[in-house]
Protein backbone atom coordinates (compact mmCIF):
# COMPACT_ATOMS: atom_id res chain seq x y z
CA UNK A 1 0.00 0.00 0.00
CA UNK A 2 1.30 2.99 -0.78
CA UNK A 3 1.42 6.35 1.57
CA UNK A 4 0.04 9.80 0.47
CA UNK A 5 3.07 11.36 -0.26
CA UNK A 6 4.55 14.08 2.33
CA UNK A 7 2.97 17.42 0.66
CA UNK A 8 -0.34 16.14 0.49
CA UNK A 9 -0.67 14.91 4.37
CA UNK A 10 0.82 18.74 4.86
CA UNK A 11 -2.17 20.06 2.40
CA UNK A 12 -5.33 17.76 4.34
CA UNK A 13 -4.09 18.91 7.58
CA UNK A 14 -3.76 22.53 7.00
CA UNK A 15 -7.40 22.17 5.76
CA UNK A 16 -8.39 20.61 8.34
CA UNK A 17 -6.86 22.71 10.79
CA UNK A 18 -8.81 25.50 9.00
CA UNK A 19 -11.74 26.92 10.98
CA UNK A 20 -15.13 27.29 8.76
CA UNK A 21 -17.18 30.12 9.05
CA UNK A 22 -20.95 30.21 9.00
CA UNK A 23 -22.72 33.19 7.48
CA UNK A 24 -25.24 34.65 10.18
CA UNK A 25 -27.50 37.15 9.22
CA UNK A 26 -29.58 38.92 11.68
CA UNK A 27 -32.62 41.66 12.10
CA UNK A 28 -31.13 44.01 14.23
CA UNK A 29 -34.45 46.15 14.34
CA UNK A 30 -37.16 47.28 12.30
CA UNK A 31 -39.57 45.20 9.70
CA UNK A 32 -38.61 43.98 6.38
CA UNK A 33 -42.06 43.61 5.30
CA UNK A 34 -42.89 46.59 3.38
CA UNK A 35 -40.13 45.10 0.98
CA UNK A 36 -42.40 42.05 0.08
CA UNK A 37 -44.30 43.77 -3.08
CA UNK A 38 -41.27 45.53 -4.14
CA UNK A 39 -39.72 44.78 -7.60
CA UNK A 40 -36.67 46.78 -7.19
CA UNK A 41 -34.17 47.82 -4.61
CA UNK A 42 -31.52 50.42 -5.15
CA UNK A 43 -28.35 49.73 -3.54
CA UNK A 44 -25.35 51.92 -2.08
CA UNK A 45 -22.48 50.27 -0.72
CA UNK A 46 -20.03 52.23 1.25
CA UNK A 47 -16.76 51.36 2.96
CA UNK A 48 -15.93 54.30 5.58
CA UNK A 49 -14.18 53.09 8.60
CA UNK A 50 -13.67 49.53 7.52
CA UNK A 51 -10.73 47.13 8.86
CA UNK A 52 -8.74 44.47 7.55
CA UNK A 53 -7.46 42.08 9.42
CA UNK A 54 -5.89 43.00 12.37
CA UNK A 55 -5.65 47.12 11.33
CA UNK A 56 -7.39 49.83 9.47
CA UNK A 57 -8.15 49.55 6.18
CA UNK A 58 -5.27 52.93 5.55
CA UNK A 59 -3.03 51.13 7.39
CA UNK A 60 -3.46 47.51 5.54
CA UNK A 61 -3.00 49.57 2.61
CA UNK A 62 0.14 51.10 3.44
CA UNK A 63 1.66 47.83 4.79
CA UNK A 64 0.71 45.96 1.49
CA UNK A 65 2.10 48.50 -0.51
CA UNK A 66 5.27 49.12 0.62
CA UNK A 67 5.62 45.09 0.99
CA UNK A 68 5.23 44.92 -2.95
CA UNK A 69 7.00 47.43 -3.66
CA UNK A 70 10.16 46.18 -1.92
CA UNK A 71 9.52 42.76 -4.02
CA UNK A 72 9.02 44.72 -7.58
CA UNK A 73 8.72 47.56 -7.74
CA UNK A 74 5.46 49.39 -8.77
CA UNK A 75 3.71 46.06 -7.98
CA UNK A 76 2.21 47.50 -4.50
CA UNK A 77 1.05 50.90 -6.36
CA UNK A 78 -0.57 48.36 -9.01
CA UNK A 79 -2.45 46.03 -5.94
CA UNK A 80 -3.35 49.14 -4.09
CA UNK A 81 -5.33 50.49 -7.22
CA UNK A 82 -6.58 47.49 -7.45
CA UNK A 83 -7.70 47.00 -4.34
CA UNK A 84 -10.22 49.92 -4.30
CA UNK A 85 -10.61 49.41 -8.29
CA UNK A 86 -12.40 45.72 -6.90
CA UNK A 87 -15.24 47.15 -5.07
CA UNK A 88 -16.97 48.76 -8.47
CA UNK A 89 -16.13 46.11 -11.15
CA UNK A 90 -16.04 43.00 -9.25
CA UNK A 91 -17.59 42.93 -5.42
CA UNK A 92 -20.83 45.11 -6.12
CA UNK A 93 -21.72 43.25 -9.29
CA UNK A 94 -21.17 40.15 -7.81
CA UNK A 95 -23.33 41.35 -5.03
CA UNK A 96 -26.14 42.13 -6.79
CA UNK A 97 -25.59 39.40 -9.40
CA UNK A 98 -26.12 36.67 -6.53
CA UNK A 99 -29.20 38.58 -4.81
CA UNK A 100 -31.27 39.20 -8.44
CA UNK A 101 -30.17 35.20 -9.18
CA UNK A 102 -31.72 34.29 -5.33
CA UNK A 103 -35.60 36.03 -5.18
CA UNK A 104 -37.79 38.01 -6.74
CA UNK A 105 -36.64 41.43 -6.14
CA UNK A 106 -33.95 42.97 -8.27
CA UNK A 107 -31.09 45.33 -6.52
CA UNK A 108 -28.65 47.59 -7.82
CA UNK A 109 -28.13 51.08 -9.01
CA UNK A 110 -32.89 51.52 -9.02
CA UNK A 111 -32.77 55.39 -7.74
CA UNK A 112 -36.40 55.58 -8.71
CA UNK A 113 -36.92 52.16 -6.44
CA UNK A 114 -39.09 53.27 -3.12
CA UNK A 115 -36.15 52.06 -0.98
CA UNK A 116 -32.58 51.70 -0.65
CA UNK A 117 -30.27 49.27 0.59
CA UNK A 118 -27.68 50.31 2.28
CA UNK A 119 -24.13 47.50 2.35
CA UNK A 120 -21.96 49.11 4.63
CA UNK A 121 -18.64 46.99 4.81
CA UNK A 122 -17.61 47.14 8.51
CA UNK A 123 -14.52 43.94 8.07
CA UNK A 124 -12.67 42.47 5.77
CA UNK A 125 -10.46 39.06 5.86
CA UNK A 126 -8.88 38.87 2.73
CA UNK A 127 -7.83 35.58 3.45
CA UNK A 128 -4.89 33.79 1.59
CA UNK A 129 -3.43 30.84 -0.52
CA UNK A 130 0.03 30.46 -0.46
CA UNK A 131 -0.50 26.65 -2.34
CA UNK A 132 0.21 24.75 0.83
CA UNK A 133 -2.06 26.55 3.11
CA UNK A 134 -5.13 28.20 2.36
CA UNK A 135 -7.31 30.85 4.90
CA UNK A 136 -11.07 31.72 2.96
CA UNK A 137 -12.04 35.49 2.91
CA UNK A 138 -14.94 36.59 5.05
CA UNK A 139 -16.78 40.12 5.14
CA UNK A 140 -18.76 41.86 8.03
CA UNK A 141 -21.55 44.21 7.16
CA UNK A 142 -24.24 46.27 8.01
CA UNK A 143 -27.37 46.30 6.10
CA UNK A 144 -29.46 49.65 6.52
CA UNK A 145 -32.67 49.55 4.69
CA UNK A 146 -34.26 53.46 4.03
CA UNK A 147 -36.98 54.94 2.14
CA UNK A 148 -35.08 56.39 -0.91
CA UNK A 149 -36.64 59.88 -1.12
CA UNK A 150 -35.57 60.08 2.46
CA UNK A 151 -33.27 58.16 4.03
CA UNK A 152 -33.92 59.51 7.95
CA UNK A 153 -36.46 57.00 7.43
CA UNK A 154 -35.49 53.68 8.38
CA UNK A 155 -37.22 50.35 7.52
CA UNK A 156 -34.80 48.01 8.62
CA UNK A 157 -31.36 47.29 9.98
CA UNK A 158 -29.51 44.04 9.09
CA UNK A 159 -26.31 42.97 10.63
CA UNK A 160 -24.27 40.32 8.06
CA UNK A 161 -21.21 38.21 10.04
CA UNK A 162 -18.15 36.13 8.79
CA UNK A 163 -19.65 35.96 4.73
CA UNK A 164 -17.35 33.38 3.58
CA UNK A 165 -15.35 33.30 0.45
CA UNK A 166 -14.74 29.83 0.00
CA UNK A 167 -13.57 29.12 -2.97
CA UNK A 168 -11.36 25.70 -4.60
CA UNK A 169 -7.81 25.45 -6.12
CA UNK A 170 -6.11 28.52 -7.90
CA UNK A 171 -7.46 31.45 -5.91
CA UNK A 172 -4.37 32.92 -5.48
CA UNK A 173 -5.87 36.82 -6.08
CA UNK A 174 -7.15 38.46 -3.16
CA UNK A 175 -10.16 40.10 -5.15
CA UNK A 176 -11.13 37.43 -6.63
CA UNK A 177 -11.56 35.76 -2.78
CA UNK A 178 -13.48 38.40 -1.75
CA UNK A 179 -15.39 39.08 -4.90
CA UNK A 180 -17.09 35.36 -3.41
CA UNK A 181 -17.88 36.47 0.12
CA UNK A 182 -19.56 39.58 -1.88
CA UNK A 183 -21.59 36.99 -3.94
CA UNK A 184 -22.18 34.62 -0.92
CA UNK A 185 -23.94 37.60 0.76
CA UNK A 186 -25.77 38.90 -2.30
CA UNK A 187 -27.44 35.05 -2.06
CA UNK A 188 -28.01 34.52 1.45
CA UNK A 189 -29.44 38.61 2.01
CA UNK A 190 -31.89 38.09 -1.11
CA UNK A 191 -33.20 34.79 0.29
CA UNK A 192 -33.34 36.23 3.83
CA UNK A 193 -35.09 39.73 2.86
CA UNK A 194 -37.74 37.12 0.72
CA UNK A 195 -38.61 34.66 3.67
Amino acid sequence: MQLLPKMAVTVLLTALCIPATAQKIKLVNGDLAPLKDQKALNVQFTYDHLSVGKDSEEDYIRKKTAEYNKKEAGKGDTWAKSWKDDRPTRYEPKFDSLFNDNGDMKAGSFPNAKYTMIFHTTFIEPGFNVGVARKNSYIDAEVTIVETADRNKVVANISLEDAPGRMMGFDFDTGMRIMESYAVSGKKLAKFIAQ
